[in-house]
């Protein structure tokens, strides 16, 4: 699994929608941009993809934007990775990785260890949301950097 640049971009901004969503209204784009320090233009393509998944909703007129579709604590990173980046296996996906183990007895070892990584990846992914993130980034502002060795 490789989280492309738009993938990192799509969690951003899911993040950032997150942040205010307990506000109730809808966030325009270039607001999104400028907090989330994202590129405008790219960001569009990003969240019409994430509204063609139904993570976020769109709002028409003056107070629009986009919004989150359901609470932060229902999305799970794995969601958002896997629309934009696809599978989070490292070589296919999970599927693809069991058929090997089953065909190519000679390089088993290897396809079991590549689906090892990607079962314990998807576990962390699925088991965090967004709201994860939210609550973790707000207890660590304010508190000073320990260095570790």
């Amino acid at each position: 699994m490789k989280i492309s640049q738009k993938g990192l971009y799509a969690l951003q901004a899911t993040m950032t929608l997150a942040r205010r969503h307990h506000e109730g209204g809808a966030i325009k784009i270039r607001d999104i941009a400028a907090e989330s320090r994202l590129p405008e233009k790219f960001l569009e393509l990003i969240l019409l993809e994430m509204k063609n998944a139904r993570i976020v909703d769109s709002v028409r007129g003056a107070r629009g934007g986009y919004r989150l579709r359901r609470d932060p604590s229902q999305i799970p990173l794995s969601e958002i990775i896997r629309l934009i980046d696809g599978p989070l296996a490292p070589l296919g996906d999970a599927e693809q990785l069991r058929t090997l183990i089953a065909k190519d007895a000679d390089h088993r070892p290897l396809y079991e260890i590549f689906l090892a990584v990607r079962d314990a990846a998807a576990k962390i992914l699925e088991n965090t949301t967004i709201a994860d993130l939210i609550s973790e980034s707000k207890s660590k502002k304010g508190k000073p950097k320990t260095a570790t060795h």
